[in-house]
């Protein structure tokens, strides 16, 4: 019940702001499931990436996707976070989450700051998305989350991308990246002798699937400037939950 509690919850995250799954993912498993952190931070690239699969589809049949920036961010994140998760299993988790709280800071204070929700998206500079697809897959992949918390900042201040746009975007970036990101850390892991819940995973995926609708739906009915600022306040309020619960702990 905890399990289905939490994935619904993860699936408003990702409907609402575009982000935030694997923020909410990660404490569920450890927490709620008691499941070992390096299993957690793994487990949670895979569920996130279902639900952002399925979360992406009102997004696509609006209208609300740019695909030039899923390709162009996206692709070159997939080989950063394929990186940054051989790194994430080289170090201890107590790392991955402490630089994971520094970035999720750096994000809110960058989406409070910026004035651009209502900007529309300009001419394409190819090599700097791509190059920002490729570092923040690296970032991502390190710290074991789908990274929309860094991806819809990039998309709107770097790309130049609308806020709302950004968040449709930054879902089917979310899928790729974690998909990726699961296999290199399923590979290690499983090397290693350990295994997934696979029924845990499936039942999650399904909860957060149907919160995520829903949270897609409310979210596009909100508007742009407020929108902006509660994923602001939403990072602050989840880096300090990871910060009390599993680093300082």
């Amino acid at each position: 019940m905890h399990a289905i509690l939490g994935a619904l919850f993860i699936g408003l995250s990702l409907g609402i702001f575009g982000s935030g799954g694997s923020i909410l993912t990660v404490p569920v498993l450890m927490y709620l499931v008691d499941m070992p952190a390096n299993l957690a931070i793994a487990s949670s690239l895979l569920i996130v990436a279902g639900i952002s699969l399925f979360g992406s589809i009102p997004n696509i049949w609006n209208n609300r996707v740019s695909w030039p920036h899923v390709l162009l961010f996206g692709v070159p994140g997939m080989l950063g976070t394929y990186g940054g998760a051989w790194l994430g299993t080289l170090v201890d988790s107590v790392v991955q989450l402490s630089v994971f709280v520094l970035l999720m800071l750096v994000a809110a204070v960058m989406m409070w700051r910026s004035n651009n929700s209502e900007q529309s998206a300009g001419e394409i500079k190819f090599l700097k998305v791509a190059l920002d697809g490729l570092i923040v897959g690296v970032i991502t992949g390190f710290v074991g989350v789908g990274g929309g918390f860094l991806i819809v900042p990039a998309l709107v201040l770097l790309g130049g991308v609308p806020m709302v746009l950004a968040i449709g975007t930054s879902l089917l970036i979310i899928t790729l990246k974690s998909f990726v990101g699961f296999a290199k850390y399923y590979e290690v892991l499983t090397a290693q002798q350990f295994s997934f819940d696979w029924t845990v995973m499936g039942i999650m995926v399904v909860g957060g699937v149907v919160g995520s609708l829903f949270g897609s739906w409310l979210g596009h009915t909100l508007p742009k400037e407020k929108l902006q600022k509660a994923f602001s306040v939403f990072l602050i309020v989840m880096a300090s939950v990871v910060l009390t619960q599993s680093i300082l702990n």
